[in-house]
């Protein structure tokens, strides 16, 4: 099923919905202050993590509850900010999923994602888990996706600023999306399909969240 096709149906049956969890992990920092910004543009965050865990949903009609779907990115400059060119993406899809489920998921990341993925050059299977764990921020949540693992936390007004202008400086890459910004605590991806590994710990660059697709 293609993008097209699946946003042309959750368009016209207002009954369509998709909701569940929402982590993002990029690396470049989203809380930040602009010059930091600036001085990060076509150096850093041309990579980026992103992954939905359904909650209750179906799509064109198959249900996917309790299923995720993760976006690995690679883009040839700063995401969000100056990709000036498609990159490249991996998608990860839940193990437990059957065939139909499986293609269900492909589509509801493909029409959430957008030009974002550019060339999807493979698409796998593997073990998904994706925990939003109960904090005061809540923004605490671990994913584990095969080659992807990604570990969030609070962030600390006290120790998580450099120069104290810093603000939520990017949204999140997708729409439909209520995050607030995180810290990093692990962000890694290990496979070899994109042909580039990376371990970028310690950044205030990720999101955590929900979504609602219609």
């Amino acid at each position: 099923m293609t993008a097209l096709l699946l946003s042309t149906l959750l368009a016209t049956d207002s009954s369509a919905t998709v909701r569940g969890q929402y982590v993002e992990a990029r690396t470049c920092d989203v809380f930040t202050g602009s010059c930091f910004a600036n001085a990060d543009t076509g150096l850093t965050g041309k990579n980026a993590v992103l992954a939905w865990k359904v909650d209750a949903g179906a799509v064109a009609g198959v249900r996917v509850d309790g299923l995720g779907v993760a976006a690995v990115l690679s883009a040839a400059d700063t995401l969000g900010l100056k990709q000036s060119a498609p990159g490249r993406s991996v998608l990860i899809v839940d193990a437990r999923a059957t065939s139909a489920q499986r293609d269900a998921l492909v589509a509801f990341a493909r029409a959430q994602a957008g030009k974002l993925l550019g060339e999807v050059v493979a698409v796998r299977a593997a073990a998904f888990d994706l925990d939003v764990c109960p904090c005061a921020g809540e923004t605490c949540a671990t994913l584990k996706a095969g080659p992807v693992a990604v570990k969030t936390r609070c962030l600390d007004a006290a120790h998580d600023k450099a120069c104290g202008n810093e603000e939520t400086l990017y949204p999140p890459l997708v729409e439909g999306v209520t995050a607030h910004a995180a810290l990093a605590v692990e962000h890694s991806f290990t496979g070899k399909e994109l042909k580039e590994t990376w371990n970028d710990a310690g950044r205030r660059g990720a999101f955590v969240g929900t979504f609602l697709a219609r």
